[in-house]
């Protein structure tokens, strides 16, 4: 019998991070199993590798919780950063100007793919007849 592969989402909006930025990071870990992503994430010194792992241990625990996958064959299909929206800003400057800057935001697009974890029926007890009640 095969195994069908089914894949879960995990969405994570307005990230208050550059899309630039989350998606440089999410590129270490595109493709790859959800452990050895986890392990890449937790050694990599940006601040935009928490954003992505909160991301992939969301749509991991969606596929074993929800779902009822195989946690050890779960890996990373589709993680795409896209732009969310901008907020708008001024910097005071020298002689009564503002100058105006943007703050950044971005969404996180998870999918892991995994088979279902196969449960095990519990062997059937024989009915034991007692020698009192016969």
């Amino acid at each position: 019998m095969a195994e069908t592969i089914y894949t879960v989402k995990a969405h994570i909006k307005g990230v208050d991070q550059a899309p630039r930025k989350l998606s440089l990071i999410a590129s270490l870990v595109r493709g790859r199993s959800v452990a050895d992503a986890s392990v890449i994430l937790d050694h990599t010194p940006k601040r935009a590798a928490l954003a992505v792992k909160k991301a992939i241990q969301s749509a991991a625990a969606n596929a074993v919780n929800n779902h009822g996958l195989d946690a050890k064959s779960l890996t990373i299909s589709t993680l795409s950063v896209t732009a969310g929206p901008r907020i708008k800003r001024f910097k005071p400057a020298s002689r009564g100007r503002a100058l105006p800057f943007e703050k950044k935001s971005g969404h996180i697009l998870v999918e892991v793919a995994g088979v279902v974890k196969q449960v095990k029926k519990p062997a059937a007890k024989k009915a034991e007849v007692k020698e009192g009640e016969k």
